[in-house]
């Protein structure tokens, strides 16, 4: 569990200090007060990733030319600094010039109302679906996306500019290596999912639908071959068109594509499903749950898929959720903790 958290210069905040429980926390407060905000943070300190944005200059508080992260997760010590442009983290007072064994502390799973991108959006919050889980779950694949980023970089560039094949050629080798990583490693992690998603979405949804979901790689394995075998089309649109870059995952309820045929309950129904089930893997990797961050999703579901959703959690897992109101909390099956935030302060109530 996480047990302590300190902002500095964050976001809307010039300092905060946080301290959830076990089990269910509740932050409750009005609008634009900052909860995301404090998800946010928590994920940043656990994971050097924010879900909301890829620049964490965005995080800094206005007026401010840095920020500030520091805290507590079980007896491991986390400190994240961003200044000036620059980011330092450190485990246990020791400065890290490499992330693994910082990120190897905590597992988190992100829940807010933007997941029903992941529904009815394009292809790309799928992507970065299977790589929050990947970056997670599977050894060494955050290093091979970040190579395939910047091979994939490097050769569009040459292609747009439309440079000798010679030149281009140099970052094959490199692109196919990292590529053909992710494209075995996300089709585990689908094949992995698909069972889990499936059980998610009847526990969610209270129905009998049949959700289902299928890897759609954006390349043929040997990726070498699929390279090679798209240079027309490369040549003609000056960019690289097979790849990881282009997977995605199809998304079907009772045999039919959810993002067209179903309601916004069933499609929000289907995102949490997939949100769950992506937690689920990470806690049978663990052996343990992760922190659960849900940002305010309730106002958006009715009662039955709400304590539905809350009954499906883990009794063991650390929750952390936001919202503006708990006029509903009299049919809430859990008993939390509840923090007030109003005016930049944090305060347990009970």
């Amino acid at each position: 569990m996480l047990r302590t958290i300190r902002l500095r210069d964050f976001r809307c905040f010039q300092a905060l200090d946080f301290s959830p429980a076990p089990g269910t926390n509740f932050i409750i407060g009005s609008n634009a007060q900052g909860k995301t905000s404090i998800l946010e943070s928590i994920c940043l300190l656990l994971r050097l990733q924010s879900p909301r944005t890829s620049t964490p200059a965005d995080c800094v508080r206005f007026g401010t030319v840095g920020f500030g992260l520091d805290g507590h997760y079980q007896d491991s010590h986390l400190h994240l600094k961003y200044e000036r442009r620059l980011k330092s983290f450190a485990l246990d007072s020791k400065p890290q010039s490499r992330t693994a064994d910082y990120l190897a502390v905590a597992r988190v799973a992100w829940i807010s109302n933007e997941d029903l991108q992941l529904v009815r959006g394009g292809a790309s919050a799928r992507r970065r679906f299977l790589d929050f889980l990947g970056a997670q779950a599977v050894p060494h694949y955050l290093h091979h996306l970040r190579a395939y980023e910047r091979a994939l970089r490097s050769r569009n560039a040459l292609l747009r500019d439309n440079r000798p094949r010679r030149e281009i050629a140099a970052f094959d080798g490199p692109l196919v290596q990292a590529g053909t990583f992710l494209l075995e490693a996300r089709a585990k992690l689908v094949l992995a999912l698909a069972p889990q998603v499936h059980t998610a979405h009847q526990t969610i949804s209270g129905t009998t639908g049949d959700l289902t979901i299928t890897y759609q790689a954006g390349a043929s394995i040997p990726f070498a071959t699929a390279l090679q075998n798209s240079e027309a089309d490369e040549i003609r649109l000056r960019s690289t068109v097979s790849g990881p870059h282009r997977d995605d995952i199809a998304i079907l309820l009772d045999g039919r594509e959810a993002s067209t045929f179903g309601s916004e309950g069933q499609q929000r129904s289907a995102a949490l499903a997939l949100k769950l089930a992506q937690a689920r893997e990470l806690e049978i990797g663990l052996e343990h749950p992760p922190v659960y961050l849900i940002d305010d999703i309730f106002g958006e579901l009715d009662t039955n898929r709400r304590n539905n959703l809350l009954t499906a959690l883990p009794d063991s897992a650390q929750k952390i959720i936001t919202t503006t109101s708990l006029s509903w909390l009299a049919d809430l099956p859990v008993r939390p903790l509840i923090h007030q935030l109003s005016a930049g302060q944090i305060t347990p109530l009970s």
